[in-house]
Order: structure tokens, then C-alpha cells, then sequence
């Protein structure tokens, strides 16, 4: 980026507010939290579900905030606040006009990335596959709701030449002006699961909000969807439904655009042999998991349609590196030797379940040690999630699992569907099974943690490695599977 992100004047004018006290010249960086503000941002006071931003205001503004952000109904309640603010009808609303106002001035090749799994970890290595983030202008986690996808457009640079966006949702309809704010060349549908069925009728109906990304493609845009998928002839039929007149295609079918030819699975990576579009590339993966190795055929396929060269983008894809929740691993020193922790805790469903269940079962335990599974709840299933945990039995069996440490009511369902001989240890939370598991883990082991958000499993991830630390144990290891 050259020159301040936005000058003062243009933020006003995209926002259309009314000015209140010392007009700074620039605004650096935008922000909706105060605990995160750097000098020279725009704080945009959003009143969220749990915490309003009017009330950090002055926090904002102690720590150097260029400007706030707020609304004039609000601006009498405020007291006495020195520096600069904008008053607009709807702090929400200001920030959408500001993430479109971004998109007017901007001439970067955009993608969008949807699906019912492997949203953040294709939107991360599409980041690295189209340069890195000093090239690519991305978010630096899953910002892929109503207030994300603006705020993440508001911060993009007017000279960023790349830039890719994650759309999701809970509900139909969401997607849909996300996308058409956006307005992306490429969008990328991952795949279509059973997730969130507690608010669709059946998959077809989640299929159809995830098609909702294609109306915000140019006349010109590009749909990639998934040739292995269930819903991949539904997808397409949706796509042309709403214009989209190119589809690629990808994964092992033979019809796939983006096509995979042969691939080694390794506990920290995969080698791929593949041929996107045309070209014929090998390349290593650092992000373990067939399901990775899948996306990151979109991901190239992507990065080739934005124009660039396709062995530079598949280069970059080996040094790419797990986030927090999504396959990192780490050494965990015991009493006497290691375990292997697998951290898969960002959030789950049958779909990313499975694939972190094959992720482990490709794990070898050291000589001695045994695998353990360690699973939380998945929320958001309707009426049939006790079919659906107890559905996971089979996967388990099948990736080897010796041991099964559940976690949450609906996980009971699982564990009576296991064998005795799997079950390890059945808890009402999470944080009951810390203990245990400090007990149990033996020199050798490699444990692998998922569960949906609000089951408390990353708190859990987190204890075992305060727990064991060691200096240097985290580990290049796969983008997981939520």
C-alpha cells in the first residue's frame, strides 16, 4: 500500500456522515475493536450482540484512533470525547458503504471463497498461492459474516492486485449481498454438507444458499465447483441459472478442470501431482489431509485464472503454514517422551469430522502409542444429530482410532454406537476431560481435538498445551477440515 489507506475527507463522503470536531488527513487502518486499535485508525462503533462500541469510544480515542465512527443517536450519551467523529444514522450501515466505496476505487483480481467446510483454510492458502499477504489483501481470520465481509472490504488497499474474501452463513438469503458488495471474478464453492440443517429442510436448500456467492460474478465471472461432490450437478445448474457462463471443475473426477493425477499423504504433507487447467504441476503441500490436497486444486485453478504463473502459485503452497484450530500440531512433553497433539478445534460438522478422523488415521503413532480421538458436540444439526454423531462410528473404526474421548449430550449418541473396546472416556464438557486426558496420554500417543465452537474445545487444546509445554513444539502442520 502506498499512502494512508483512506483520506479524511473521502471516508466521510463514502460514509455520509457529519463531522464533528478535529478533522485528521488520513486514516491509516480501520477498526471495530479496542482492544485491537493501532494509531490512525477509524473506529466504527458497532453495536454488536453482547457489546456496543459506543461504549469504547473514549478507549478508542486514548489509544490514538485517528477518528470514531458513530451514531447520531447516540452522540448526546457519549460525554465528553476529544478528538475526531463522524456522526452517521447507522454505524453498521457506514461501514457496508465504506467496503463498497473500497470496491469502486479498486482494480484487484478478486475470489470468493463459500462452502459447508474449508472455507478459512482455502481463503489462506489462496492468500499465500496469489503472493502472500503483502500481494493479496485478505482477512487474517474467518471474517465471513454481515460485519466481516465490509470490514475486510474497508481495509483493502486502493493498489492491492489481489484480493480474497470468505462468504458464509447460517441462513438463506445471507450470502447473497455479501457476494454482490463484494462483486468477485471468481468464486469458489467447496463443497456442499449436512451443516447448519437445524435451519434448512435438507442439503439441496444449503446447496442453494451457497449458490447465492454467483450473484455477485460479472457477466464475465467464473464458478469452481467441487466434480466430487454430491451436489456438484445442482451447483452447476444454479450457477447457469444465475448467468455464470464458465464453471470449472476440480478434484479426482476425470472430467475435472482441475484434476488430480496421483498424491502422497504424509503426517505433515502431501505431495501432488495434478493437472490444473492445462498445465501439469508437482508440488509439495505442507497441510496434511486429502481434503487439503482437494482444495488446493481450486486454489491453483483460481490463482491461474487471475493471471498468476502457474508454478509460482503452486510453489508457495509449500511453505504455507496451519492456523490455530486447523490441523496445527504440536509436541507435548510427558513425564517420559511425547505426544503428538493434532488441534482441529475450530468448530465442527459430520463433513470436517470425518476429514480430521482420516487426517489422524493417516498419523502414525510413534512406536508404542495409540491414537486418540477427542471430540466435542456438533451444533446446529436438527433433527437428526444423534443419527449423526453416531455416524461417526464407522469413520473412527476405519481411521484406527483406539481410543474415543467424547465430550457433550449429543456426543452420548456416539459413544453407544462405539465398541467397547474403543471407548475411552464419556464427559458432559469438555474441561472434564483435561484431567483425564493428562493422566492417560502415554509416550507415542498422537491425540487429534474437534468440536463445534461453543463446545469448549479449544479451551481444552489450550490447557494440555500450558499443560506440557515445550519450547519449539508447534509443528508446520495441515489447515484443518472445518
Amino acid at each position: 500500500m502506498t499512502g494512508p489507506l483512506w483520506s479524511f475527507a473521502a471516508l466521510v463522503e463514502a460514509v455520509g456522515g457529519r463531522t464533528h470536531g478535529p478533522e485528521p488527513a488520513a486514516v491509516t487502518g480501520i477498526s471495530i475493536d479496542s482492544r485491537t486499535l493501532t494509531p490512525g485508525d477509524a473506529f466504527f462503533a458497532i453495536a454488536g450482540d453482547k457489546f456496543d462500541g459506543h461504549r469504547f469510544v473514549s478507549s478508542a480515542m486514548g489509544k490514538g484512533a485517528a477518528t470514531a465512527i458513530v451514531a447520531e443517536d447516540r452522540f448526546a450519551g457519549l460525554g465528553r470525547v476529544t478528538g475526531s467523529l463522524v456522526l452517521v444514522k447507522d454505524v453498521l450501515e457506514a461501514l457496508r458503504l465504506l467496503g463498497r466505496a473500497a470496491r469502486a476505487r479498486t482494480s484487484a483480481r478478486i475470489v470468493a471463497v463459500t462452502g459447508s467446510t474449508g472455507k478459512t483454510s482455502t481463503k489462506d492458502m489462496l492468500m499465500a498461492a496469489l503472493g502472500g499477504p503483502r500481494v493479496a489483501h485478505g482477512a487474517p481470520a474467518s471474517f465471513n459474516n454481515h460485519w466481516g465481509v465490509p470490514l475486510t472490504l474497508a481495509r483493502m488497499p486502493a493498489d492491492a492486485p489481489f484480493a480474497v474474501f470468505e462468504i458464509g452463513m447460517n441462513h438463506a438469503g445471507e450470502i447473497a449481498p455479501l457476494s454482490r458488495m463484494v462483486q468477485p471474478h471468481v468464486a469458489i464453492v467447496t463443497n456442499v454438507e449436512p451443516v447448519h440443517l437445524a435451519h434448512f429442510a435438507s442439503v439441496d436448500e444449503i446447496a442453494a444458499a451457497k449458490a447465492e456467492i454467483f450473484a455477485g460474478l460479472p457477466v464475465d465471472g467464473i464458478a469452481i465447483l467441487n466434480r466430487d461432490n454430491a451436489r456438484f450437478d445442482l451447483l452447476a445448474q444454479l450457477a447457469v441459472d444465475q448467468g455464470v457462463k464458465q464453471i470449472v471443475s476440480f478434484g479426482a473426477h476425470p472430467e475435472a478442470h482441475a484434476r488430480l493425477e496421483d498424491v502422497v499423504l504424509e503426517t505433515e504433507g502431501s505431495t501432488v501431482s495434478a493437472s490444473i487447467l492445462g498445465h501439469e504441476l508437482t508440488y509439495s503441500l505442507s497441510l496434511p489431509g486429502r481434503h487439503m490436497v482437494e482444495n488446493s486444486l481450486a486454489v491453483l485453478a483460481a490463482a491461474i485464472l487471475l493471471g498468476r504463473e502457474p508454478n509460482a502459485a503452486a510453489e508457495a503452497l509449500a511453505t504455507h503454514r496451519a492456523g490455530k484450530g486447523r490441523g496445527e500440531q504440536t509436541r507435548l512433553k510427558l513425564r517420559v517422551g511425547e505426544a503428538l497433539l493434532i488441534d482441529e478445534s475450530y468448530n465442527a460438522n459430520p463433513a470436517s469430522m470425518r476429514a480430521a478422523l482420516a487426517l489422524l488415521g493417516q498419523t502414525a503413532p510413534a512406536i508404542g502409542g495409540k491414537r486418540l480421538a477427542v471430540l466435542g458436540d456438533m451444533l446446529e444439526l436438527g433433527s437428526d444429530e444423534a443419527a449423526l454423531h453416531a455416524g461417526l462410528a464407522e469413520a473412527l473404526i476405519d481411521a484406527a482410532v483406539d481410543q474415543a474421548y467424547l465430550a457433550g449430550p449429543r456426543m452420548r449418541a456416539l459413544w453407544e454406537a462405539l465398541p467397547h473396546d474403543r471407548r475411552g472416556v464419556y464427559a458432559e464438557s469438555a474441561q472434564s476431560l483435561e484431567s483425564v486426558l493428562a493422566e492417560e496420554l502415554g509416550p507415542g500417543d498422537v491425540v487429534m481435538i474437534k468440536g463445534s465452537n461453543a463446545t469448549g474445545m479449544g479451551s481444552l487444546v489450550d490447557a494440555l498445551k500450558r499443560r506440557f509445554a515445550r519450547e519449539g513444539a508447534d509443528l508446520p502442520g495441515g489447515q484443518g477440515a472445518a
